[in-house]
């Protein structure tokens, strides 16, 4: 067989296997993906005939038009991001953005942050000198499971590979230091922020950036309201108290809302004092931020502590005599 009819035979074997491939893949739509299965990785690398970059990019273009389609992704969205991205990454393991993406939003459960985790140290096998892989692991362990150990671990590792930013040994010593402050939260989301180009995501932590501003507004409004204690010698009613009276303590309130907002979007939100714990809130959250401590974060937490406490007694699933 000539050079030239060699060459003639495989490109139309290569045209065959593209048709294939493309017939095999699932169709586009959103909702299909949502209720339908990821291919088992293993299967799909089989069954791809070399394909494997062609079906990961399909896959990772599905993943991310799955985020976008949607004003919140949750538990079961996620469940499906992270089966997608680790079809993505085992089929095209080079891949970067992708391992990251996935541990942004698998954070519904904890064990979604660990295999949003294992997701990360996956890239950290296929990318060792990526700094951001061993950033976001850090950020898992710190923010959701509260591991600070690990944090620092997986931080001080970022700070000796190139192109990490100036900071990061700062931001070690802090976090040692102060454990759970909301400085060391703004450190690390304010970083997301200027490596990330994903909008979806970059939303995302523009969101949890504006809430640590107002609860940096709060703290002060707090300082400002024990001062008042003090000269007063009793507690304010409102928070208007504090700039007002001959006790007064601030000339004006701070905006309860996001200086970055546009007047035209805000929502008239005013400081209050929470009925419940009797803290001063803007209205804008309804809820105070604090790292690990809102209240969502506790009955997460607790949730979680629960579930592992069960696991821990009960290993092997057996069914008690009172649960029936």
């Amino acid at each position: 067989m000539s050079s030239k009819l060699s060459q003639i035979v495989l490109l139309i074997a290569a045209i065959g296997c593209t048709g294939w491939a493309h017939a095999h893949l699932p169709g586009a739509g959103r909702s299909e993906f949502e209720l339908g299965l990821v291919p088992s990785p293993k299967v799909m690398r089989t069954a791809s005939l070399g394909f494997d970059a062609l079906i990961a990019d399909y896959y990772w273009i599905q993943a991310v038009q799955v985020v976008g389609a949607t004003d919140a992704v949750d538990e079961e969205t996620a469940e499906h991001l992270g089966e997608m991205i680790d079809l993505v990454t085992t089929l095209n393991p080079h891949v970067g953005h992708p391992y990251r993406f996935a541990a942004v939003w698998m954070t519904h459960t904890e064990d979604q942050v660990h295999d949003a985790n294992a997701l990360l140290e996956r890239a950290i096998e296929s990318h060792p000198d990526d700094w951001r892989h061993y950033f976001y692991l850090g950020f898992n362990n710190f923010y959701y499971l509260q591991d600070y150990e690990a944090a620092s671990t997986a931080l001080e590792i970022a700070m000796e590979l190139p192109g990490c930013p100036n900071y990061l040994p700062r931001l070690v010593a802090r976090l040692k230091s102060q454990e759970g402050d909301i400085e060391v939260a703004e450190l690390f989301l304010r970083q997301l922020l200027q490596t990330e180009a994903d909008e979806n995501v970059i939303a995302k932590l523009e969101s949890a950036l504006d809430e640590i501003e107002i609860e940096y507004k709060a703290r002060h409004l707090d300082r400002a309201r024990t001062a008042y204690q003090s000269l007063a010698g009793r507690d304010i009613s409102t928070p208007g108290d504090l700039i007002r009276g001959p006790h007064r303590v601030l000339e004006e309130l701070p905006n309860p809302e996001p200086d970055a907002m546009p007047s035209s979007l805000s929502q008239g939100s005013i400081w209050e004092i929470d009925a419940a714990t009797g803290r001063v809130v803007s209205s804008y959250l309804g809820r105070r931020y604090e790292v690990h401590y809102t209240e969502v974060d506790r009955n997460r937490l607790k949730a979680w502590s629960g579930a592992k406490d069960e696991r821990a007694n009960n290993p092997h699933g057996e069914v008690s005599q009172s649960d029936g």
